[in-house]
Order: C-alpha cells, then sequence, then structure tokens
C-alpha cells in the first residue's frame, strides 16, 4: 500500500471539501437564488411559457438540439479522458522515467502515481454520468414540448391551463436537466485543479482554492450574472419564481 503523506491527505481533504462546498452553496444555500444556474431556471420557464404561445416551434426544438449537442460534447469529452487515463496507467514506467528527468524534479512512487490517475478517472466517470443523465433530460424535454397543444387548437381556458402546466413541466425537466449538467461541468473544472496534485500536494491546495474561487465569481459575481440578473419581472408570477423544489 503506498504510503501518503499528511499533506497528501490534507490537499485530498482541501480538493473534495472545495467541491462539496461550491456545489452546496450554487444548488443548497440561501444565496444560490442569486447565482446564474437559479436565474437561468427562471429563464427556462420563462422559455416554455413563451414556447406555449408560439404557433412554429421549430427555433424551441433547436434549442434543444443544442443543448442535447452540448451535452455529447462533453460526454465524449469525458469517455476519451477516461481512456487517456487508463492509456497512462498503461505507459506508467514511460512517464515515471520522463518526470524523473524533468528539472522540476517531481518524485512520486508508481503505486502513488496510479492511485492519483484512478482518482482522475473516477472524476470523468463522474463526469460522464452526468452529461449522459443531462442528455436524456433534454430529450424528454422535447418530447414533453411536443405534447403541448398548439395554439390554434385551445379552445378553452381548460386547456390553455393544461397547456400552461404542460409547459411548465418541460421547463422543469429542462432545468434538472441543466443541473446535472453543470455537476459534469464542475467535475471537468475540479479536475484541472486535481492536475496540480501529481506535481505536489500543495499545488493540489492552490488548484483546488483556485478553482472554487473561479467559479464562485462566475455564479455569483460575473458579468453575465449581472445582464441575467438585471430584468424585470412580476413577482406575483410565482410559476417563474418556484424552482426551490427542482433538484
Amino acid at each position: 500500500m503506498p504510503q501518503l503523506s499528511n499533506l497528501d491527505y490534507i490537499a485530498i481533504s482541501i480538493f473534495l471539501s472545495a467541491w462539496i462546498l461550491f456545489a452546496w452553496i450554487a444548488d443548497f444555500s440561501p444565496v444560490r437564488k442569486h447565482s446564474i444556474s437559479w436565474l437561468m431556471a427562471r429563464e427556462r420557464k420563462r422559455w416554455m411559457l413563451v414556447m406555449m404561445e408560439r404557433q412554429l416551434r421549430i427555433v424551441d426544438v433547436s434549442i434543444i438540439n443544442g443543448l442535447q449537442q452540448g451535452s455529447a460534447f462533453f460526454a465524449s469529452f469525458s469517455v476519451l479522458s477516461i481512456g487517456g487515463c487508463f492509456a497512462l496507467l498503461g505507459a506508467t514506467n514511460e512517464v515515471l522515467h520522463l518526470l524523473s528527468n524533468l528539472p522540476i524534479g517531481i518524485e512520486t512512487s508508481r503505486e502513488l502515481w496510479e492511485i492519483k490517475i484512478l482518482g482522475l478517472a473516477a472524476i470523468f466517470t463522474y463526469s460522464f454520468f452526468k452529461f449522459g443523465w443531462s442528455y436524456r433530460l433534454f430529450m424528454y424535454c422535447s418530447i414533453l414540448v411536443g405534447g403541448v397543444r398548439p395554439l390554434e387548437d385551445i379552445k378553452t381556458s381548460e386547456q390553455k391551463k393544461t397547456a400552461r402546466l404542460q409547459a411548465i413541466k418541460a421547463a422543469d425537466i429542462n432545468t434538472i436537466g441543466a443541473i446535472h449538467f453543470n455537476a459534469g461541468q464542475r467535475g471537468v473544472f475540479f479536475s484541472m485543479g486535481y492536475l496540480g496534485w501529481f506535481v505536489s500536494p500543495q499545488l493540489l491546495i492552490a488548484g483546488s482554492l483556485l478553482t472554487l474561487i473561479v467559479l464562485l465569481r462566475r455564479q455569483f459575481f460575473s458579468n453575465s450574472q449581472k445582464i441575467i440578473d438585471a430584468d424585470i419581472y412580476d413577482e406575483s408570477d410565482k410559476e417563474l419564481f418556484d424552482t426551490d423544489s427542482i433538484k
């Protein structure tokens, strides 16, 4: 069994804590309603309510296809990354020899190197499952959109109410798909910080904290967040603001 130093254990703990902390802040904390993810959940409901009033829904189908393509791209990226990790495992001797000749002097045992590679593969595997599920949820959303009664076929107020509820249902499924997509991207982002461990545990700590800071800034303090949050809504329309139950 490879011997990890106390600093290695501290670095791994900080890495996992940073990941979990950001997930909690972005998805569960009281301040999540100021994040881009929550604001975009509101925009998704607004989108679907506008879609309900549209006779031709080619634009809406194109948007959903774009979301699916994004999920498919990152899922493929994750699979290729997993393959790259196992390729590195098969070339461990060559890689360790190369690292030992570098001027920065990276020293590690074969067992510890393999554990680091397997940890990286586990991160990409997690991301793959998240991207794969988000792809499927976006497909479900397209089916729900297809089930919304066309505007010209709505004859009664009851039919309009049913169509509105169906549109909200499609928006909720789309939002859940986005939540899983964001979780997959989170894994990809934190994998960049994880790469620092291949050099030293100090770089793993630095990479984890830097990743956390960058993600927090983008979610809560970026120009994109300010632009999306600048729009004005009627807060009496509870359906636009009721996103607390979507997980």
